[in-house]
């Protein structure tokens, strides 16, 4: 069963472009990562910098050994720098209804 990831941040106000066009640039290497099936970015229309990425992925373990990676490669301290507090990651089964 796959696992469906919301990844929620908040940019700094003077980081919003730097940080969308980091995502830009990361995003695929993320997209090509063994597990997962695809990522979008959205912004809330009501808050500038207020981005979720909607992820899918094989399973969350194949998600967690992903973000690991990302920790090494040192992008997830980068991205960190550009926002507001720590992000909001969460996850997410289908259901069937």
């Amino acid at each position: 069963m796959g696992c469906t990831v919301v990844l929620e941040i908040k940019l700094k106000s003077d980081m919003i472009d730097v940080g969308k066009q980091t995502f830009k640039a990361i995003l695929p290497d993320t997209r090509a990562y063994d597990g997962c099936a695809g990522v979008d970015v959205i912004e809330n229309q009501d808050e500038a910098g207020n981005l979720v990425l909607v992820e899918s992925w094989e399973s969350r373990a194949k998600y967690e050994k992903y973000l690991g990676w990302r920790a090494e490669t040192g992008a997830l301290e980068k991205l960190g720098a550009l926002c507001e507090g720590a992000p909001s990651i969460r996850f997410f089964d289908s259901v069937d209804a």
